[in-house]
């Protein structure tokens, strides 16, 4: 065989760089949780008093508000929407990348329906929004440069987990674990032998998604026999802590515990937790980075979060 020339050998290579399909890039962290309430006052006092969270502009939406626990971190408060007749609190959630059009490309290249284009928000953060196989909106968030100060959080400062109610584990997984690369974490339920708390972490971090079962996998949407109250519980976000009890110390002696009923408890996965509810009722979760023991249902198949 004659060698082949070497323009020949570099149109080549390029071809097949060329062909080859988008890379995915790096998924870290949970970056927020967007809600609606019917009170941004109201929501004001829970996220900023009770949880101390910094009250900042909102560079997406001009008539929202963002509660940072971090600088990268934080919950989206909006407003009713105009007519709006749902249940349903939750607007989307959101996880941070390293580069927003980037992913845009790649999901392009898997076939996930794309907008046109990445927007650019007042403060240089960068985000598009799709939906996962049952219509949940879902934002990827690359960051500004140049992060914004939020004041020491002594209650937490890391969201280490978002969760929303699916149907069907093997649409969703085909989605979250099969194109985006989210890792099995933790599941299990109520029953052992009924897991309804699907947990993935993301690809590049210790953050996860929890999957909340509920209906059968042939149905979408809110069952009509979910209360509005139990679905505040489902579509939730978690505060991480390194001792629960500490943390419902330092929100009693605060006078931060207003309204609410819960105390600490052990959840099924062996970690301590304790419920708030907003005033819309979404679910803030405080919850200990490691479990006291062994868990129900399933093994933990990840690194926990340290802080």
């Amino acid at each position: 065989m004659g060698r082949i020339p070497g323009c020949a050998l570099a149109l080549f290579a390029s071809a097949v760089a060329f062909a080859a399909p988008p890379a995915r890039p790096p998924l870290t962290s949970v970056s927020h949780l967007a809600v609606y309430a019917a009170d941004p006052a109201k929501s004001e006092a829970f996220y900023v008093h009770n949880l101390g969270a910094t009250k900042l502009a909102d560079p997406e939406n001009p008539a929202g508000a963002r509660y940072y626990f971090s600088p990268s971190q934080f919950v989206e408060i909006l407003p009713l929407p105009a007519g709006y007749t749902s249940i349903n609190r939750l607007d989307h959630a959101a996880f941070n990348t390293a580069d927003a059009e980037a992913m845009r490309q790649y999901l392009k290249s898997k076939g996930v329906k794309v907008p046109a284009k990445v927007e650019t928000g007042a403060d240089g953060s960068r985000w598009f929004d799709v939906t996962d196989p049952e219509g949940t909106k879902v934002q990827f968030v690359q960051p500004p440069a140049t992060l914004p100060t939020v004041q020491p959080n002594p209650l937490s400062s890391h969201i280490i987990h978002v969760g929303f109610i699916i149907h069907n584990r093997g649409n969703e997984d085909a989605f979250w674990r099969n194109i985006l690369g989210f890792r099995p974490y933790w599941f299990g339920g109520m029953r052992d032998d009924n897991p309804t708390w699907v947990s993935l972490q993301v690809p590049d971090g210790t953050d996860w998604l929890e999957y909340m079962v509920v209906g059968t996998p042939d149905t979408i949407g809110i069952p009509p026999t979910l209360s509005a109250a139990n679905l505040g519980v489902l579509n939730h976000f978690s505060l991480g802590v390194a001792n629960t009890r500490d943390a419902y110390t330092l929100l009693w002696n605060g006078d931060r515990l207003q309204g609410q009923k819960e105390t600490p408890k052990i959840g099924r996965d062996a970690k301590w937790q304790l419920n708030l509810l907003d005033p819309d009722g979404t679910r803030a979760e405080i919850m200990e980075f490691h479990a006291i023991g062994k868990p129900c249902c399933s093994p933990f198949t990840g690194t926990d979060p340290e802080r």
